[in-house]
């Protein structure tokens, strides 16, 4: 491509819509225009980079033996309605009518097409396993877009469904994707974890996040300095304090006037924090409260939380809430006799085992101390819904956890039969026995890996591509195009590197060398070759990598070529020195 013929219209200032260091770059170097909130049009360039990804993802699950589909985008209510999912899913699922007044949603994943599709096509065991994947647009209604491409109304992804036999063979597709998806990430040149996440809206039972790793990500990671424990925050545990034994102390009542907070309550009463535990109170599935007691120098992860509850959603109870059920303002709240009063009691591990503990006297300006579980109240339940921390102990080897920011770029899952149970997705045994299909999906933002890649790698003066997805491998800059000789020169190596399958930009605009370089800069190509007449009357060629823009080499005019090929060839193998 020349660039004098490319539509690239780069932006010297960041439009005022720009959040993050992807979202910034992506429309200053004119690889994504803004259509409508969360809506982006993908233009050559980043089209160019999206077509990258998307090739080393349908290569490595061709390899893996998944099988490419293409699913309409439109789907049937009745098919959600046979999940439960139709009213689950929440508002994100966008909803339409068509002049029949039947019920349809726009894809926002495809399990339900996806099994639909099996159960009419699939049923002895001698067509499973299968994997069926397809590369195809989504759409979320998504409550706040934001940050560009990351989070969109529509967006590109693969999703994949796997459907076996028994859980031992689900397992293997499930290991199978996993370690395809460490390849994937390894081909495009991400620095990534691995981690623990909570299924979500998807169901099942395991499921691992692919994260990029990036200080601008928007999520959490929990890790282990000393073992590969790793999870998101949705998902991490930690290891807990040791069961203390002592004798139980009687059960009092404490006037506590004008205490609002855990640190004003111990001080007050000569306590520490954690022999504190607070009782939140929260509105289940919009209809019966909850009341979720935790040690009082943690907090809820309500994710956690809602999975105990076994909960679609959750949120705080009002201050008129909780008055009205409890008799009690805000912040005075405590376990004794919540059951009794029709709350439902999920009790915290960090709490579980507390002894002697201060609690809210479910009374304004009281206290209880002496509080102890079994005792003085009942729970319903027992569960972890603390969120893990910096400094905690890892729940599998008690090494310290750390947190470091990413971005989720995949996501796999063992869903079970979730699916093909509701859907009755069923295939005959050697017997003839009708049998439940055992599924796993597993899904990567396409979209998202382009603006997570930009993440990963930038400067102040712009994006720095990994060779395998840069939408143009070599720039071949021109300085001054009025100079015959050295044109001419370019315009023989940029055919030489084309024809040896090198994707390549050559920068023929008649404008200053300034406007080259920085758009050189800001868009990223991995090398640069510039071709000015001072050097080049010495048959000198100057050579550098777009990550490393101080080293510079001069190279023999002849030479360049065959130089440029093996570097690129090198980095896109991982062959790199």
């Amino acid at each position: 491509m020349r660039f004098s013929s490319a539509l690239i219209n780069t932006l010297r200032e960041t439009p005022k819509e720009a959040e993050t260091v992807a979202h910034k770059f992506m429309l200053r170097a004119c690889m994504i225009k803004k259509l409508g909130a969360g809506i982006y049009d993908w233009m050559p360039l980043g089209f160019k980079s999206l077509q990258k990804v998307i090739s080393i993802i349908r290569e490595e699950m061709n390899k893996a033996g998944a099988q490419e589909v293409l699913l309409p985008v439109l789907s049937p209510a009745e098919l959600w309605k046979e999940t439960g999912r139709w009213n689950v899913y929440g508002k994100e699922l966008m909803r339409i009518k068509d002049r029949h007044d039947n019920e349809f949603a726009l894809g926002p994943t495809h399990e339900e097409v996806i099994t639909d599709l099996v159960r009419r096509e699939v049923n002895s065991y001698k067509q499973l396993p299968i994997n069926l994947y397809q590369i195809q647009g989504k759409f979320r209604d998504e409550i706040r877009p934001r940050f560009g491409v990351m989070r969109s109304r529509e967006f590109l992804m693969k999703d994949a469904y796997s459907f076996d036999r028994d859980e031992e063979g689900a397992m293997k597709s499930y290991k199978n994707m996993f370690e395809t998806y460490v390849k994937i990430c390894k081909r495009i040149g991400f620095k990534f974890r691995a981690v623990e996440a909570d299924s979500g809206a998807i169901g099942g039972n395991l499921s691992s996040e692919f994260m990029v790793l990036a200080e601008t990500g928007e999520d959490t990671i929990i890790y282990c300095e000393q073992c590969e424990y790793a999870a998101n925050m949705e998902k991490a545990s930690f290891k807990k304090d040791p069961v203390v034994d002592a004798a139980e102390e009687p059960l009092t009542k404490v006037h506590t006037p004008n205490i609002r907070t855990v640190e004003e309550l111990a001080a007050f009463l000569g306590k520490k924090p954690e022999e504190t535990a607070k009782t939140i109170l929260y509105i289940v599935d919009g209809k019966k409260m909850a009341g979720a007691v935790i040690r009082g120098d943690r907090e809820i992860n309500e994710v956690k939380l809602k999975n105990a509850l076994g909960a679609s959603e959750i949120r705080l109870a009002t201050p008129e809430e909780i008055l009205e059920k409890t008799g009690a303002p805000v912040g005075f709240a405590g376990p004794i006799n919540l059951r009794e009063k029709g709350i439902r009691l999920a009790v915290d591990e960090t709490a579980a085992y507390l002894k002697n503990t201060v609690t809210g006297g479910n009374e304004n300006d009281y206290h209880y101390t002496g509080v102890n579980r079994g005792r003085d109240y009942q729970e319903n339940l027992i569960a972890d819904f603390a969120v893990a921390k910096k400094g905690d102990k890892c729940p599998k080897c008690g090494g310290a956890l750390n947190e470091q920011k990413g971005i989720e770029m995949g996501h796999v899952f063992f869903l079970g039969n979730k699916y093909s149970k509701s859907m009755k997705a069923t295939y005959l045994d050697e017997s003839g026995k009708s049998k439940e299909m055992v599924m796993g999906c597993y899904g990567i933002g396409v979209s998202r890996v382009v603006a997570a890649s930009i993440e990963q790698n930038n400067d102040e003066n712009g994006i720095i591509w990994p060779m395998a997805i840069a939408p143009y491998e070599v720039n071949i800059i021109v300085v001054n195009a009025k100079y015959k000789e050295g044109m001419d020169y370019c315009e023989t190596l940029y055919k030489e590197l084309k024809e040896a399958g090198i994707d390549v930009i050559m920068d023929d605009r008649d404008i200053s060398p300034g406007v080259k370089f920085k758009d050189a800069d800001l868009i990223g190509f991995p090398l640069r070759v510039v071709v000015g007449e001072k050097n080049f009357v010495t048959g000198q060629v100057e050579v550098s990598y777009r990550r490393d823009p101080k080293n510079r080499i001069m190279l023999d005019k002849n030479s360049v070529a065959g130089e440029i090929i093996n570097i690129v060839k090198s980095e896109k193998t991982g062959n790199t020195k």
